[in-house]
């Protein structure tokens, strides 16, 4: 079996307490949302791709799950019209200055209509003008709106004294979310995520969850990451690993992979009345771990599955 030793030792040693307060490096991480660039580019890409999928007004509230390093995603949501932003994560990662710099470095960014960071998946280039910028849904008319100096003071405000901030203007960051309570029933107009649902321990309720948020007719979009992310040497190896090693792998970590593949989600989807109304999936045929290095545990996955490297989905709720 062709594991990383590596891996399963920093799991174990979670069950050590105090262990990642000493050693930080084995327990949770994040990465990417530390970046205003990296924040401005996620932002674009499910903003362009919702409005290809049919959202043709900018929601009034988003709410994220996993936010990670900073709000940078929902900052820049805020810099482009939106008014309120939930931030729901497990742990706490980020703190109050990097945001306050993050916000700056996007304001510049938006200003200046700076092109798409760096191409990724899935590709949406055909999309943007030729400077890579969505000026067909950031028209000079609605940034003007958006980052007039009223609006960002107030986000400014919302970011740095939440307490005191004004009630056209809100961010929230709840801490942990577990609870499908946090917030009010039919008052978020769009969720997203950013290779955060395969981290989720419990899809089931989160599901359940998001659709009691969304308004009727409310819209989600999800980019999923269905790899490794370094727990293994192949990208799909996690599938070799028995349930009691992987409990070992998992440790005490309040997350890490949930392992669970994309006829999961669809399921769920399809269980909560989501209307898919974009549907792209990547995959890696020709690498990784094959059918007879699963654990028994995955001996019935499908070859879809199997492949699936990764997925943008984006779904509304049925009004």
């Amino acid at each position: 079996m062709n594991m990383q030793v590596s891996t399963i030792v920093k799991g174990a040693l979670t069950f050590i307490p105090g262990i990642t307060r000493a050693l930080p490096r084995i327990g949770l991480g994040t990465g990417g949302t530390n970046d205003a660039s990296y924040c401005y580019g996620v932002w674009l890409k499910h903003l362009v791709m919702l409005h290809e999928s049919g959202m043709r007004h900018m929601p009034d509230t988003v709410a994220e799950l996993g936010p990670g390093d900073s709000c940078g995603i929902g900052l820049a949501a805020m810099l482009t019209g939106v008014n309120h932003y939930y931030a729901l994560d497990v742990v706490r990662h980020g703190n109050n200055d990097a945001d306050v710099a993050i916000f700056d470095e996007l304001l510049r960014l938006f200003q200046t209509r700076a092109a798409r960071p760096t191409k990724g998946w899935p590709d949406y280039d055909e999309f943007l003008d030729d400077g890579l910028f969505p000026s067909h849904i950031l028209t000079d008319d609605l940034l003007a709106a958006s980052l007039a100096p009223h609006r960002i003071a107030g986000i400014r405000s919302a970011l740095t004294n939440p307490e005191h901030a004004r009630e056209d203007i809100s961010i929230r960051y709840m801490v942990p979310w577990f609870d499908d309570q946090v917030i009010d029933e039919g008052s978020v107009d769009l969720i997203i995520s950013h290779s955060v649902l395969e981290h989720v321990v419990d899809l089931e309720v989160t599901y359940q969850a998001m659709r009691a948020w969304l308004k009727p007719g409310g819209w989600m979009s999800h980019q999923i990451d269905f790899k490794c992310h370094g727990l293994s040497r192949e990208w799909n190896g996690y599938r070799q690993y028995p349930e009691v090693l992987w409990k070992l792998v998992v440790g005490t970590r309040p997350f890490l992979l949930n392992r669970q593949p994309y006829s999961v989600h669809a399921d769920l989807l399809k269980r909560n009345d989501f209307e898919v109304v974009c549907d792209l999936k990547q995959y890696m045929l020709d690498q990784g771990i094959n059918r007879s290095q699963l654990a028994r545990q995955w001996h019935g996955i499908s070859d879809d599955d199997l492949t699936c490297s990764g997925a943008f989905v984006q779904a509304r709720k049925q009004a």
